[in-house]
C-alpha cells in the first residue's frame, strides 16, 4: 500500500468553512449493500433499522487556540510580544502545547491570556512546551472560554479565522467530557429533533469518550503506509457502555460508530469478534486495508483529506476500490467537504 493509492483530486471551493443549518439539512450519501443514494441527514431514521446502535462519542471539545503576551526584561525596557498557544493535552505536570513562535520562549517566562488567566512555561522541547496555568477546575473552564477560541482545523483556519458562533456550530449537542482539541465532526449534523426521531424509531444509542488530539491532522509522510506512526488518544468505555454494545452484537443488531473517533474507540477495546471489553486508557490504533473489525457492522462519517489517516480507515471498511469510487461521486454532486461538511452512512 501506498500513500498515493489513498489521493485523490478536491476543487478547493468543496472544503465547507461553516457547517449546514439546520444541522440535519446536511447532505448524505448512503452506500449500503452495493447500492448508492444521494440523501440528507435527516432521513437517517428511514435509513436505519430499529434496533441499530449509534455509537456516540461524548467529548467536549475545549477552546484551545490561545492568544497571549510574553514580556521579557531588556537593557531599553520590559519587551511584550505576542505568542498564539493551542493547548493539546492535560497532565499532572501541566497542559502540552504548541506554540508560535517557540524558538523566543524561555523556560519561567509568563505567558499573559486576558485579565484572569496565565501560565507559566515549566518546558520546552524541540516541538512544543509544557505550561502550567494559575487557575484550575472550574476557574480554569471560565478563563478559558473568555479568552480562547476553537481550535478550527488548519484546513478552515487557513481561510478565516474563528468566530464566537464556532462555539456552538464545533460542538455536539451531546458534548460532555472536557478533553478534545478537536470535534467528531460527523456527530456535529445531529440536532435535538433529529436525535428524537430517531428514538421514536426504535435507534438506540450509546455514549463513550475519545478525546480526539491535534494529531488527527498531521500528515501521513511515508510512502509505505504500514510504517506510519499514529498519535495516541485517551479514551473511555465505562461497564455500562461496554454492556450495551456488547448485548446489542449477541443479539444481532448492528452496531454502528458515527464518526472514526467512535469507531477506533471500540475497536480499540474489542477482545474478540462482538466483544468489547471497558476502557480506560490511550489508544494509537491504526486502521488500514486488511484490518478485520471486530465490532463494527457500519459507519457514519465525514469527507476526508486525501492521503490521510481517515481515508485509510473508511477504504479499510468499504474497500479501497469502492470508496474511490464513492468519493468521485461526492465530487461530482458537490458535496461539501471535511469537518464542516456532509456526511456519509457507509455499511458494508
Amino acid at each position: 500500500m501506498k500513500l498515493s493509492d489513498f489521493d485523490f483530486d478536491l476543487p478547493d471551493e468543496l472544503i465547507a468553512t461553516r457547517p449546514a443549518r439546520p444541522r440535519s439539512s446536511a447532505r448524505l450519501l448512503h452506500a449500503e449493500g452495493g447500492a448508492v443514494a444521494d440523501r440528507r441527514v435527516r432521513d437517517l431514521p428511514m435509513v436505519l433499522r430499529p434496533g441499530d446502535l449509534l455509537v456516540l462519542n461524548d467529548t467536549r471539545v475545549i477552546p484551545a487556540r490561545l492568544n497571549g503576551t510574553r514580556t521579557r526584561p531588556t537593557p531599553q525596557g520590559d519587551a511584550v510580544a505576542g505568542i498564539e498557544v493551542t493547548l493539546l493535552e492535560p497532565s499532572a505536570e501541566g497542559w502540552q502545547a504548541l506554540a508560535k513562535p517557540l524558538r523566543k520562549l524561555r523556560q519561567g517566562e509568563v505567558i499573559q491570556f486576558g485579565d484572569d488567566l496565565s501560565a507559566t512555561v515549566a518546558e520546552i522541547g524541540e516541538t512544543g512546551l509544557r505550561l502550567v496555568f494559575d487557575a484550575e477546575g472550574d476557574a480554569f473552564d471560565a478563563a478559558l472560554r473568555q479568552v480562547g477560541a476553537m481550535p478550527l482545523p488548519p484546513y478552515i483556519a487557513s481561510l478565516r479565522a474563528p468566530d464566537e458562533q464556532d462555539h456552538e456550530d464545533y460542538q455536539t449537542v451531546w458534548a460532555a467530557q472536557n478533553g478534545a482539541v478537536a470535534a467528531p465532526t460527523a456527530s456535529l449534523h445531529f440536532d435535538q429533533p433529529l436525535l428524537e426521531a430517531l428514538a421514536a424509531r426504535g435507534v438506540e444509542f450509546v455514549h463513550v469518550t475519545l478525546h480526539v488530539g491535534a494529531g488527527t491532522f498531521l500528515p501521513v509522510k511515508v510512502e509505505d503506509v504500514t510504517t506510519h506512526k499514529m498519535h495516541a488518544e485517551r479514551g473511555f468505555i465505562t461497564p455500562e457502555a461496554a454492556g450495551q454494545i456488547n448485548r446489542a452484537k449477541a443479539e444481532g443488531r448492528r452496531v454502528i460508530p458515527v464518526g472514526t473517533t467512535a469507531l477506533r474507540l471500540i475497536e480499540s477495546a474489542a477482545t474478540g469478534p462482538g466483544q468489547v471489553a471497558p476502557f480506560d486508557g490511550a489508544t494509537d490504533i491504526f486502521i488500514y486495508p486488511g484490518f478485520q473489525f471486530r465490532v463494527t457492522d457500519g459507519l457514519m462519517t465525514n469527507f476526508h483529506l486525501p492521503k490521510s489517516t481517515l481515508m485509510m480507515l473508511v477504504s479499510a471498511l468499504m474497500g479501497a476500490e469502492k470508496i474511490m469510487d464513492l468519493y468521485g461521486h461526492a465530487v461530482r454532486e458537490r458535496y461539501r467537504f471535511f469537518s464542516y461538511g456532509d456526511a456519509s452512512l457507509l455499511i458494508p
